[in-house]
């Protein structure tokens, strides 16, 4: 009884293993692979096919739509396009891939049991380049807000700011696209669009300065970027330089004094005055420049040269002096004369301070010279007494003078 139990266990197990196999060779089933494409591009949807038997294939789009019926069109879009229907593999392709056409795409094989698979389509959006602007007109000692806004990305794009190849750090934020009235509303939340902000101090040796703004995307790969330029435009009061002429000035000399001035926005005028008096007669003004073609002892006077705008006014100011004719007149330019007079005086005190000092140690080493010399005489006449006395120097020293 024990043994016919057992026996009938092991029969329904082989049975079922039996069945799993057999349905595992010969059951159909479908099989799916995810895409991706960029806006614009096309993309391939493929289905594998396992064990087709020529049952009903139906793709469908994410709507339920369906494309295709068994390799037949059942939606009239034209971007849709059945490239290979095998019992092995199912394929179509999409031109023209949009944000709107993501999702999931239905693969139905209808056979005793339904079977389907899903290729989900992520469509990506690369940014354009981005804008850049700011928010109120640069101005010298106030800060400059700039934003750098990349419409529509998706995913979101990376916004990084540089000056000179060095990075500023930004304040980053994304909106919805659909909150932006410069971009389309039909994406419906599907792109965002991204905003980085940069505050930073200026001054009138900022006015020129190049920023940018780059942005990054898996969409483009790591070596490319979407990249803004933007240069600063800093407004500033000007200044103003009166260049002097470079010799003394005589009677019938001509004069030329030219006003350099600098500003942002430039100063349109340069106004040309003698402070205390009006200007002389024969002085004529072209643009920053005054001119004198013959001067006189009436154009002695203090110059003042003036330009506004509307951040402010600067000022410099010349005296001119005029000379006879035969006037002597001592210029600053015997200053270095009398420099370089001291400085070969230092120099020759510095020459004879060494010749004494030389001489000095040459007398001292001669005379500690005769002073040895004298010292080896002595020791001579002691050896010629010690011959001459056979030996007894003493004695010699008194009997014997030499």
């Amino acid at each position: 009884m024990a043994f016919l139990t057992i026996w009938n266990y092991y029969s329904s197990l082989s049975v079922v293993f039996l069945l799993i196999f057999v349905c595992t060779v010969r059951c159909q089933a479908v099989h799916a692979e995810n895409v991706t494409v960029l806006e614009g591009g096309t993309a391939q949807i493929s289905f594998q096919l396992q064990n087709y038997d020529g049952s009903i294939v139906v793709i469908q789009n994410p709507r339920r739509q369906t494309l295709f019926f068994n390799g037949t069109r059942a939606l009239r879009d034209d971007r849709f396009q059945m490239v290979l229907f095998t019992p092995l593999l199912v394929r179509i392709s999409l031109t023209n891939a949009s944000v709107w056409d993501e999702g999931d795409y239905f693969c139905q094989l209808y056979t005793d049991d339904t079977h389907h698979q899903v290729a989900t389509l992520s469509v990506s959006v690369p940014p354009e380049v981005p804008l850049v602007e700011a928010k109120v007109q640069p101005v010298e000692g106030a800060e400059v807000e700039l934003t750098c806004l990349s419409s529509r990305s998706k995913p979101p794009t990376v916004l990084r700011w540089f000056r000179e190849h060095h990075e500023i750090p930004g304040l980053q934020s994304h909106v919805p696209t659909s909150l932006l009235r410069m971009v389309s509303q039909q994406d419906n939340g599907k792109t965002v669009s991204v905003r980085s902000t940069i505050r930073i101090p200026v001054d009138r040796r900022d006015d020129g300065a190049v920023l940018s703004c780059e942005a990054s995307h898996p969409a483009l790969g790591a070596a490319q970027r979407r990249v803004r330029h933007y240069r600063l435009d800093v407004h500033f009061a000007p200044t103003v330089h009166i260049e002097p002429p470079a010799s003394i000035l005589r009677e019938g000399d001509p004069l030329t004094l030219a006003c350099s001035v600098t500003g942002n926005p430039l100063p349109r005028a340069v106004q040309w005055s003698r402070v205390n008096a009006t200007l002389p007669e024969r002085v004529e003004i072209r643009g920053s420049t005054l001119m004198v073609s013959r001067l006189s002892r009436a154009h002695n006077g203090t110059y003042l040269c003036q330009a506004h705008n509307l951040y402010g006014g600067a000022a410099d100011h010349y005296t001119l002096l005029v000379y006879d004719p035969g006037a002597v007149v001592e210029t600053h330019g015997a200053v270095p004369f009398a420099i370089i007079g001291g400085i070969l005086t230092m120099l020759v005190f510095a020459v004879i301070c060494a010749l004494i000092i030389t001489t000095w140690c040459s007398l001292r080493q001669k005379g500690s010279y005769l002073t040895h010399e004298a010292s080896g005489l002595d020791e001579h006449g002691e050896v010629q007494q010690a011959f001459l006395n056979d030996g007894d120097v003493q004695e010699g020293n008194k009997e014997y003078l030499l």
